[in-house]
């Protein structure tokens, strides 16, 4: 069994946008898993990008926000939806609604995210 307690959890940070890496392979032995719990601001964004060879899936919990995809392509994303983007599957996330929009995210193999953030807490 891992346990992993609140203050073990790393921040990482753009402009208005935190991801907390509840368990990825800094924190975790998990070979399977990364968790990560993200919250935007409004107008904030996650530029469309691919994962080369993992999975994830976004489950939304909080707020309303636009899916950003593949041929500038955008999809409404609200507070029960779930999707889920196959490996270079391009996606990215746009909150423009007026409050925080908090989603949970399954990548599966893990990746460590640091490498898309500028700010580590």
């Amino acid at each position: 069994m891992e346990f992993i307690a609140a203050k073990e959890i790393k921040e990482l940070a753009n402009p208005g946008v935190v991801s907390r890496q509840l368990l990825n392979p800094e924190n975790s032995t998990s070979k399977r898993v990364t968790i990560t719990e993200v919250h935007l601001v409004p107008g904030a964004s996650q530029p469309r990008h691919i994962h080369e060879t993992s999975e994830q899936i976004w489950y939304a919990i909080k707020g309303i926000g636009r899916l950003l995809l593949a041929d500038d392509i955008e999809k409404e994303f609200k507070a029960g939806d779930v999707v889920r983007f196959e490996d270079k599957d391009v996606h990215g996330l746009l909150n423009d609604g007026e409050g925080e929009f908090v989603y949970i995210s399954v990548t599966t193999p893990p990746i460590n995210f640091g490498y898309a953030y500028k700010d580590k807490k």
